[in-house]
């Protein structure tokens, strides 16, 4: 079985969304603030299974599409569409190098959820292929164009298709070539599969992964993300936490803060434990990953850096995704030194680059109990809270 852990989405906002009767495309419609599409890539961000996205949209939208896709936390590249969706969605699938599973989402389902996300993708890497989709709740008909019934359908047997729809790659792209080579258009990337003879696993949808398609649908997506607190709620929380060890040869700095001690934290940057945590709690809340994902430890551009200048590197991320900070508590465990007399200049720092007076830094000690009372090392937790914000 291929793993499913090299899945790259590819997010299909190709279309110019006419039925929605707008100015500008469906998928860039304001939804609770930000665009439809923003929603949409957190969402898919936000699973563990995607490790890369393959953004594809109108030619002429590129540039709105790279800004739309900043600070993310996973690779996400930008890519032009063709003149249907079949030609954008192959487009896409032919520019996701190294991929094992090819996960197709629409651009204009902003509500997809992390689980169904990755059951599609698990399904597809054990059965080669899957697709979203929920059954068919109402009794069907067969009608002709005059309007004149021509049979019931056992509605037990139908099921009505959503994405995320997934294959292997090589499946997938199998499926593309023997519909060009036919003259085979199909509706969505299961009846490519269906047609070039390659099975498909469907797993149970969610009846709120709702496709923007008419104003109602926007509406209906308001209520809906209102209702269950979605990405578009407006104060979402995140805790971080985060541990270094003392080491001599070091400085110690804490908070953007040199402090005089006969040893300094360990680490790739600065090892500002107390900014790290503060970092992964932001991330956190926006849904944005960790600071291992946005700064690896593996990049030389990252070594030594101040941990501010990382700071402000994920408040610029955060903007980008439609949030800023609105309140931090942090409290750093350290054995030694006496940190109280630097928490004020700590608490400056933080201020001015979050842009929020509602910064609190704590110092406790462990009664000299674990790492931390036996002086190894210093630790750190944080909690925040985000606001959401228009999208600029």
């Amino acid at each position: 079985m291929i793993s499913y852990t090299a899945t790259t989405a590819i997010v299909a906002a190709g279309g110019s969304g006419r039925r929605m009767g707008g100015s500008c495309p469906k998928q860039f419609l304001p939804l609770a603030g930000r665009p439809v599409l923003r929603h949409t890539l957190e969402r898919l961000s936000a699973s563990p299974e995607i490790s890369a996205m393959i953004l594809v949209l109108p030619p002429a939208e590129l540039a709105v599409g790279e800004r739309l896709a900043a600070g993310l936390g996973i690779p996400c590249t930008v890519v032009a569409g063709g003149a249907s969706r079949q030609e954008s969605v192959r487009n896409g699938c032919e520019a996701a190098q190294g991929a094992d599973i090819l996960l197709v989402h629409d651009g204009a389902r902003p509500l997809v959820t992390a689980d169904l996300v990755g059951r599609v993708a698990r399904a597809a890497a054990e059965h080669g292929a899957a697709i979203a989709a929920v059954p068919a709740k109402d009794t069907l008909k067969e009608v002709d164009g005059a309007g004149r019934i021509l049979r019931t359908i056992d509605r037990a047997v139908v099921w009505q298709a959503q994405t995320p729809q997934a294959a292997r790659r090589d499946l997938l792209l199998r499926a593309f070539a023997v519909a060009e080579a036919e003259g085979f258009v199909g509706t969505d990337e299961a009846a490519l599969l269906e047609h070039a003879g390659i099975p498909v696993t469907v797993v149970q949808g969610d009846p709120n992964n709702l496709k923007i398609t008419v104003p109602a649908d926007l509406q209906a997506a308001e209520r809906l993300l209102g209702d269950n607190g979605g990405s578009a709620a407006a104060v979402r929380v995140g805790h971080g936490y985060d541990v270094h060890r003392l080491v001599a040869g070091r400085p110690l700095i804490l908070g953007g803060v040199t402090i005089p001690h006969e040893r300094g934290l360990l680490g790739h940057s600065d090892a500002d434990v107390l900014v790290h945590a503060l970092m992964d709690a932001l991330l956190g809340a926006a849904a944005l990953g960790d600071i291992g994902r946005a700064f690896p430890d593996s990049d030389p551009q990252y070594r030594g850096i101040s941990s501010l200048v990382l700071l402000e590197r994920v408040i610029g991320m955060l903007a980008g995704a439609g949030w800023r900070p609105a309140s931090a508590d942090i409290t750093v465990v350290a054995q030694a030194p006496r940190l109280s007399p630097y928490l004020d200049a700590m608490r400056a720092n933080l201020v001015r680059i979050c842009a929020t007076e509602a910064v609190n830094i704590k110092a406790t000690t462990t009664e000299r109990l674990g790492f931390a009372g036996r002086g190894e090392g210093i630790a750190a937790h944080a909690v925040v809270t985000v606001v959401a914000q228009a999208a600029g």
